[in-house]
């Protein structure tokens, strides 16, 4: 399958002349996507509909076109954020997690949404991460078309290029309603995936201890 690439970029921005000079400067997150044109998409919408045999005549459904249009917008648009770092001063080596950060995003195949909940944790090297990042990154890789095996694995390996930990791990389980709402039609059903990489991956009793605060069976 040829994916399309994805521009999406983390890049250094330059701190004010009066910081001290010998801080680390922030990592700005940022999602360049292509330009959205809401006009073509809302046209596109009502053919959409239009070719599935639903009219948008009546005054309920005139404006969906527009509003499917503004939603997938939405949906595909991860804000901004700065990776906000500290010095691990403590020389903290245990694990972090983070557990239950919500997940929504969408299936490539089908758009159709799936949601459900991400644990990530890591190991910490140098640095420490603010905690509410590790949401952030969640976010930013699933504001996008998606699998769950790739968005799983893109927030391991964007933290393991970014923060430089001993270790990583990412665990998504998620409801995929283009399994649940068409198709086999199987509903409940839920999907899990995971990522661990470093010590999380590499020592047995790292591994264990991340899988069994995430409630998965080691």
């Amino acid at each position: 399958m040829n994916e399309r690439p994805h521009r999406a970029t983390a890049r250094i921005e330059a701190h004010d002349e009066e910081e001290n000079v010998s801080a680390r400067p922030a990592l700005r997150v940022v999602h360049e996507p292509e330009a959205i044109d809401l006009a073509a998409a809302e046209t596109a919408a009502g053919q959409f509909l239009t070719a599935l045999g639903i009219s948008t005549a009546s005054e309920s459904l005139r404006g969906t076109p527009g509003r499917m249009a503004r939603a997938y917008a939405e949906l595909f648009s991860p804000r901004a954020f700065d990776l906000t770092t500290f010095p691990n001063d403590e020389g903290y080596d245990e694990l972090v997690l983070a557990r239950r950060i919500p997940v929504r995003s969408v299936c490539e195949h089908h758009l159709l949404p799936f949601v459900g909940t991400a644990h990530v944790g890591y190991l910490p090297g140098a640095r420490i991460l603010g905690l509410s990042k590790l949401a952030r990154v969640v976010e930013h890789f699933a504001c996008r078309p998606q699998v769950q095996e790739r968005l799983t694995k893109q927030v391991a390996d964007w933290l393991q290029t970014h923060l430089e930990p001993k270790g990583v791990g990412v665990v998504i389980e998620a409801e995929h309603s283009c399994m649940t709402l068409r198709g086999v039609q199987a509903t409940g059903s839920s999907t899990m995936t995971s990522t661990l990489l470093g010590l999380l991956r590499s020592d047995a009793r790292s591994r264990s201890e991340f899988l069994a605060l995430t409630g998965v069976t080691a």
